[in-house]
């Protein structure tokens, strides 16, 4: 079995078609990976405390990504978050380093990008 089968990646994006793309890119590298569509369905789930990253959008509905960041935060959950982001502004891009993002993607985006960014959350 792959060492990368026990890391769990957590894709939180309301976007279907890309959420199950991103899914599909950690999968054909050997992650363990669950999909969420917003962040109160990711909170809920088992997921939640097993997952070694996060791949979040900004935009979603509910709780969107920059306060799920800081709702896992203030309950010290510090997994690593790499956002993705058609709204890939300077402002939010700011916050989410600030904040202790491991990496921060605007759409479109390479996926020799994410890959390399999950690796080095992962390993930090």
């Amino acid at each position: 079995m792959s060492e990368r089968l026990k890391d769990n990646i957590a894709v939180i994006d309301d976007d279907v078609l890309v959420r199950e793309t991103l899914e599909d890119c950690m999968e054909s590298a050997g992650y363990a990976v669950e999909g969420f569509g917003s962040a109160e369905e990711f909170l809920a789930s088992e997921c939640a405390r097993k997952s070694v990253c996060l791949i979040v959008d900004i935009q979603l509905p509910g709780i969107n990504g920059l306060e799920l960041q800081s709702k896992l935060a203030g309950a010290d959950n510090l997994v690593p978050i790499i956002f993705v982001s058609a709204q890939g502004n300077s402002a939010n891009r700011e916050r989410a380093i600030r904040q202790g993002a491991a990496g921060f993607l605007s759409k479109p985006f390479r996926r020799e990008e994410l890959l390399k960014l999950v690796g080095t959350a992962i390993h930090r």
